[in-house]
């Protein structure tokens, strides 16, 4: 087998380190000696399936975190669905190549994809058919609605009709292997009979030979996760429903296209099988939580940064409150600890005047003890000091205000 290189650039290469695309396009090793397409097509089409170098899987892992990481700082504009390959898919195969049958790659990283464009057509196509009650329920889905968000098609060759953009975009759809040194690419073998039949002049007989013919496809198994964005302005007012809906019609549609249309080429016979990875959604699920836990930290740190001291002090006892309340459990009634002990030290704080509370401040207060107190202190009835120091608040804000 020989490159179409310059022999200065294989001399002392074979190319065994580049990805797969790169050795299925520009640095195929497949010709004959003589510049011919070989014979037997299977040994090159096996060598670019094994070829997956470390630097390559790294790649494919950093396209893949790159798409979640925009996918998570959209947040609820983005639609994300983990999946699992059921079957080998196959897509591109009508790309020029030598050995007839191509294959889609994304340059210049060489590794397989499939483009959003064909996301889209599989699951506008799942759309119309739930849209028809050919499937018994509609899960939501009717005409207008597709119009809005895949976009309103027009008939060829119709110059009168407007075509609209529709408010979901689809993300190119990157496969890995479920582990390392699991293949990304296998090898299938389509055997068409009776071609002097169906291409020629003769007859069809049993005794015609087949014609074994190999094609590249990605491996059942292989992960995946489709990203669908929306863009809320693209639905317009009459159909403002969708904006909540969206995502829930979304899943009907691409559980309808994963089991039974199928995603890339040859979905008739099989191929492009798609299921919900259920691990991974719930790892997601949970990274999600985390991340809007943080978020929401880093807002109540922030928030509590730009409080006064003495707001800042009734925010903390709020909080304790809050917590204490949460689980189930009530302080003793004891001044010296616990929140009754706060309570009242915060108390005797806000009335010492050296101590700068402002007259909105000892009002807050006040009101925090009246609201929290009797839910997190046992018999609190049996005690009046808590509402002799909310009494002198009130007067204090009183005079304070007055002032």
């Amino acid at each position: 087998m020989s490159f179409a290189l310059p022999d200065y650039l294989t001399r002392n290469n074979r190319f065994d380190d580049c990805p797969p695309g790169h050795r299925f396009g520009l640095y195929f090793d497949g010709w004959e000696a003589d510049w011919r397409k070989p014979s037997n097509k299977t040994p090159a089409f096996i060598t670019v399936a094994g070829a997956l170098p470390s630097h390559s899987r790294a790649a494919l892992k950093a396209l893949c975190q790159r798409q979640s990481v925009l996918a998570a700082s959209l947040g609820d504009l983005v639609f994300t669905h983990p999946a699992r390959l059921t079957a080998p898919l196959a897509t591109g195969l009508g790309n020029e190549h030598p050995l007839e049958n191509g294959f889609a790659f994304l340059n210049p990283h060489g590794l397989p994809y499939l483009a959003g464009s064909g996301v889209k057509g599989v699951i506008r196509r799942a759309a119309e058919e739930l849209a028809s009650g050919d499937w018994g329920d509609t899960a939501g889905w009717d005409q207008h609605a597709i119009d809005v968000l895949f976009g309103l098609e027009t008939e060829p060759g119709d110059t009168n009709a407007i075509r609209t953009r529709g408010a979901l975009m689809f993300w190119d759809l990157f496969f890995q292997p479920a582990r390392d040194k699991v293949p990304l690419l296998t090898v299938e073998i389509m055997t068409p009979h009776h071609s002097g039949y169906l291409q020629g002049n003769g007859s069809p007989h049993a005794n015609e030979q087949p014609n074994p013919i190999p094609f590249l496809a990605v491996a059942a198994g292989c992960e995946c996760t489709l990203h669908v964005q929306c863009n809320p302005a693209l639905i317009p007012a009459e159909a403002a429903a969708l904006r909540e809906r969206w995502r829930a019609l979304l899943a009907a549609a691409i559980e309808l296209a994963g089991e039974w249309l199928g995603f890339g080429a040859k979905s008739a016979v099989g191929y492009g099988r798609l299921a919900q990875d259920p691990a991974r959604r719930r790892k997601l699920e949970q990274e999600a939580a985390a991340r809007a836990e943080a978020q929401a930290q880093q807002a109540r740190q922030a928030e509590s940064a730009a409080l006064s001291p003495q707001a800042r002090a009734i925010a903390k006892f709020v909080e304790q409150c809050s917590k204490k309340q949460a689980s189930g459990r009530k302080d003793p009634l004891n001044p010296g600890s616990g929140l009754y002990a706060v309570a009242l030290q915060l108390s005797r704080q806000a009335l010492d005047e050296a101590q700068g509370w402002s007259a909105a401040d000892r009002l807050q207060l006040a009101e925090a003890l009246a609201q929290w107190l009797p839910a997190v202190v046992e018999k609190l009835d049996r005690k009046d000091d808590w509402k002799d120091a909310r009494k002198k608040l009130h007067m204090a804000a009183l005079r304070g205000e007055s002032a």
